[in-house]
């Protein structure tokens, strides 16, 4: 029987995205990039949903990388109009969602799955999880963005050793590493994830929007033209009902009602 390969459900104010093709632990093939941009393109859609968990569905893996036998399959411009285009677009999307999104990693994060977990916001592992970027063991290297994103995200030397020699990195030391967040056991990970999910659902949603193009795109400037884009995002946010009815419940010594307008 043929199933989604992703699935989306809601639960109050976190929408809440599954990696659903167990069979093929979550390989990213063309249908499975796209599926996860049709599901990413509604939960976006759905003013209802705040926040975003991303997860797998079961406890092998989270997402997989590319298919090797259709990777040795193809040439250079085949794989470049075919699947790295689409592939880049759509964790690009990810990466730019106005929505704050949360890894739930479950299992394997390996190849093009650990170059997924780069474009979430916060991520959280199962303590027995692993993530891995293998493909130089293969005569590759990770072409999802990783080579770009990692570096990015830890010190330059230990991005080195990670794409040189395709070693397995275990929730804690990936936690050591800043590439996840936290470590917690595997029966509280969707727990935690929704309860984070939640806190910070409760916060102003055009807030937390702004805040988030602040930096995504502050991180690619100099300093001086960042924080002249701050200045002026934060203006913006001052034009919002949630900023004024924030300041005005300090003020009043009570919880602010944030309706995200």
């Amino acid at each position: 029987m043929n199933r989604p390969h992703v699935l989306t459900h809601r639960e109050g104010a976190v929408g809440v995205m599954t990696f659903n093709r167990p069979d093929t632990m979550n390989t990213l093939d063309v249908p499975m990039v796209l599926a996860m941009e049709d599901a990413l393109g509604a939960l976006e859609a759905d003013d209802a949903v705040r926040v975003l968990v991303i997860s797998g569905c079961d406890d092998r893996t989270f997402v997989a990388g590319g298919n090797i036998a259709d990777l040795n399959a193809r040439r250079a411009l085949a794989h470049y109009k075919d699947f790295a285009v689409v592939l880049h677009r759509v964790f690009r999307r990810f990466e730019e969602c106005p929505k704050p999104t949360i890894a739930a990693v479950n299992g394997w994060a390996l190849g093009g799955g650990a170059e997924f977990l780069l474009t979430t916001d916060i991520r959280l592992m199962a303590d027995d999880a692993q993530l891995v970027l293998p493909e130089i063991k293969i005569g590759l290297f990770p072409g999802g963005g990783g080579s770009q994103r990692l570096m990015r995200q830890i010190p330059l030397c230990q991005a080195k050793m990670l794409m040189f020699t395709g070693d397995f990195v275990s929730a804690a030391e990936a936690v050591q590493l800043g590439l996840v967040n936290r470590a917690v056991p595997r029966a509280q990970l969707m727990g935690d994830a929704m309860a984070l999910a939640q806190r910070i659902a409760d916060k102003s949603p055009w807030a937390l929007r702004l805040l988030k193009s602040s930096m995504l795109h502050g991180a690619d400037m100099p300093l001086s033209a960042a924080l002249a884009h701050e200045m002026a995002t934060i203006s913006l946010v001052l034009e919002t009902e949630d900023a004024h009815e924030g300041c005005s419940a300090f003020l009043e010594k009570r919880q602010p009602t944030f309706v995200g307008r």
